[in-house]
């Protein structure tokens, strides 16, 4: 049965996916769908594509500013950790120093930075790119296990503003992909 049947029949479908055999032929899909105004959609392949951040719509990092607030909160909890035990839990007049003695708790101060950066940005890292993720419809999609091995893969998912099932198989066909397939939820 060909895409538009299945699309036809079953409304309740994550998109429609496209099959390239070559990265420069999914870039060009990718620059034709964002042209055309598809705004929901995404692109997989078994490597990083050369230009194909730019075309893909949405994208934002926000793993710089999440490092800089963990490492900016790690510093400061720190350093206030140290002058809460030195001054108020612990006191000890050592050598006669004040109780505040700021340039003993630069080091630790720093080493509290790296780690809170550090751990901000794996944490970061792992909710922005949504994992834990077991499941996702587009492992449904005939043929999508050679995503890891040599094809590339183009879907515009249903929740598309623009999506119309034959409108969008049609464009889709009309890019020379090797396929063209519903991915169902």
């Amino acid at each position: 049965m060909t895409a538009a049947a299945h699309a036809g029949e079953n409304p309740a479908i994550y998109g429609l996916m496209a099959e390239f055999d070559d990265p420069d032929r999914l870039v060009e899909a990718a620059r034709a769908a964002k042209a055309a105004g598809y705004v929901s959609f995404d692109t997989y392949a078994p490597f990083p594509v050369e230009g194909m951040d730019e075309e893909l719509p949405g994208l934002r990092n926000y793993v710089a500013p999440t490092v800089f607030v963990g490492g900016l909160l790690g510093g400061l909890g720190g350093f206030l950790l140290q002058c809460w035990s030195s001054m108020y839990y612990y006191p000890h007049n050592i050598a006669g120093k004040p109780l505040y003695s700021w340039p003993a708790f630069i080091p630790i101060t720093f080493e509290t930075t790296v780690l809170g950066g550090a751990v901000a940005a794996v944490f970061g890292m792992l909710a922005y790119n949504g994992f834990p993720r077991l499941y996702h419809p587009v492992f449904n999609a005939p043929g999508f296990d050679m995503a890891s091995d040599d094809r590339f893969f183009l879907c515009v998912q249903s929740d598309d503003p623009s999506f119309d099932p034959a409108a969008t198989l049609a464009f889709l066909e009309g890019l020379g992909p090797r396929s063209v397939s519903v991915v169902p939820y």
